[in-house]
């Protein structure tokens, strides 16, 4: 089992009390020593992703946009959510780059399973930044991975939030499945997600979109994951990505779901043994969102013990 979570990666995060700061990998290894789990994990460091690997997803515009940005450290990266500040550019190319080296240990069958948890930033778009994400590490895999050779990719995404900086740059790509349980855009940011929104064109049936009402617990999460499953196992993939975000769970500051760390753990663990079954095992999940630091430690270490008894 393959853990990067260097120093260097948690230094991803935003200034002055942002709900997103830089102390969110304290909160996870913190938990993560504590359950000993680091004697259980090979641990790698981070590297900072080349202009080549951002590019597979975002367009050169954005990136030097990101750049100048973070040189002067100034201004927002978007309408608000996400501000600039000195070195924005590296810390966020460095997630894209931890994501990429966790995924080539995997194809490279170093590891079967991977845990980033810097990593999941599924807001930001080909050409913007957007809900806390400067770029879009899970993009540029996707991205990355089709160049692989690779017939199709899963994406499963558990976070409160609509991962919409994947489905719509991915909405007409049947390369892509796409599998996502979160609260119900019509309670909560990004406003997207509907159960409508099911892929287009030649995808058309690819995406699965199940919104959850504000206040959900683990209960419906348990009775909707059985189509995630079946919608999953149907597209047989030979890789699978899971965002594990924790804002899902009871008592985050920024959405109204109450899940608790048992459906993460339900999420990782029938997923690993999806994994197995297709013959390749290969799995990586990557954190995600989550702003209460209790519940990043309780979910991010429940989905990472799944991972090692799964």
């Amino acid at each position: 089992m393959l853990v990067i979570a260097d120093e260097a990666l948690g230094r991803y995060g935003f200034p002055n009390g942002h709900s997103f700061g830089p102390d969110r990998l304290g909160a996870f290894l913190a938990e993560y020593r504590a359950r000993a789990l680091d004697s259980r994990c090979v641990a790698r460091s981070s590297r900072i992703a080349g202009d080549a690997e951002l590019l597979l997803f975002h367009t050169p515009r954005y990136v030097e946009y990101v750049r100048r940005r973070s040189a002067d450290g100034t201004g927002t990266l978007d309408e608000g959510d996400t501000p600039a500040f000195r070195g924005c550019y590296e810390v966020a190319a460095r997630v894209v780059g931890a994501t990429l080296d966790a995924a080539a240990a995997l194809l490279a069958g170093e590891a079967r399973r991977a845990f980033v948890p810097i990593g999941g930033l599924h807001h930001a778009g080909r050409d913007k930044a957007a809900g806390f994400c400067v770029f879009n590490d899970i993009g540029v895999l996707i991205e990355a991975l089709r160049r692989h050779g690779l017939r199709r990719v899963a994406y499963v995404d558990i976070d409160a939030h609509h991962g919409d900086g994947i489905y719509y740059p991915f909405e007409h790509d049947p390369f892509v499945v796409v599998a996502d349980v979160h609260e119900d855009g019509h309670f909560l940011y990004p406003g997207t997600g509907h159960e409508h929104e099911v892929g287009a064109a030649d995808a058309a049936g690819s995406k699965l979109n199940i919104p959850l009402p504000p206040g959900a617990d683990d209960a419906a999460f348990a009775a909707a994951w059985p189509a995630v499953l079946a919608h999953v196992a149907a597209a047989e993939p030979d890789f699978i990505i899971l965002q594990c975000g924790a804002d899902s769970l009871g008592g985050d500051p920024l959405a109204h779901l109450r899940l608790t760390p048992a459906s993460h753990r339900l999420a990782a663990a029938s997923l690993a043994r999806l994994a197995e079954r297709a013959g390749h095992g290969r799995l990586l999940a990557l954190g995600g969102g989550g702003y209460n630091r209790a519940n990043i430690a309780a979910a991010w270490n429940a989905v990472l013990e799944a991972l090692l008894e799964a």
